[in-house]
């Protein structure tokens, strides 16, 4: 797989929290998150059910505003800057948030042209080289395997080249085979630069891919802990 990205000298820290919470119905999601990643890190964030972690992600991927606190995503204040954000970030989940009923190079030209992505066209024959898809590039999404999919999922979320990559359960419902595509897939664009933060529930394998590990914790507190 092959592709061309580049990263801006200018961000001090690719995500910062401090003092982030979160209530949902006066109850406490998020409470006193703090937490600083690097740019170029591959950090898990683990923890246990219900303590937080897809939450944390979409608050970082400008999908809900933060309950109190401040925080910024590769020098972007949230939510002030969102819009902005938004062009530095790209998620995955476990859920592909694709067009079924397009093809692959169909969506991807819709996101692409979202973005606001110059020269789309060619940005997509690029990306979908980068993740393996170009000899499927015309068929319907939902003709796709799992894996399929989801390397279309993350062929989404960095059509536009984004700074961090979060994601969220990225080899939930995936095979072996497949499972081991998108971790190669996550190791190249982490070695090309982009900053991951991953939400796996498999523990054993987090620890093998990422650098560095958080855990959100449950509880009264509900803040971070980091371990290296």
């Amino acid at each position: 797989m092959t592709g061309t990205f580049s990263i801006s000298a200018s961000f001090p820290a690719a995500i910062e929290t401090a003092g982030l919470g979160k209530w949902i119905d006066d109850r406490p999601i998020l409470r006193d998150v703090h937490l600083t990643i690097g740019r170029g890190e591959y950090v898990g964030l683990l923890g246990g059910n219900g303590a937080g972690k897809t939450t944390l992600l979409r608050i970082l991927s400008t999908l809900i505003p933060p309950g109190s606190g401040r925080l910024s995503v590769a020098g972007c204040e949230l939510p002030r800057m969102a819009s902005k954000a938004r062009a530095h970030v790209g998620l995955v989940t476990h859920q592909s948030m694709l067009y079924r009923d397009l093809t692959a190079r169909e969506n991807l030209e819709f996101f692409a042209k979202l973005h606001g992505v110059r020269h789309a066209s060619q940005r997509v024959e690029e990306i979908l080289q980068r993740v393996g898809m170009s000899a499927r590039a015309d068929d319907l999404v939902k003709t796709f395997s799992r894996g399929m999919t989801q390397r279309i999922s993350i062929a989404r979320a960095i059509v536009h080249e984004p700074d961090v990559l979060l994601a969220d359960e990225p080899f939930a419902g995936l095979d072996e085979s497949a499972a081991a595509a998108v971790e190669e897939l996550l190791a190249e664009l982490n070695a090309a630069g982009r900053t991951i933060l991953l939400v796996n529930h498999d523990v054993e394998q987090t620890l093998r891919l990422v650098r560095r590990v958080v855990v959100l914790r449950v509880g009264r507190d509900r803040g971070i802990a980091s371990m290296t």
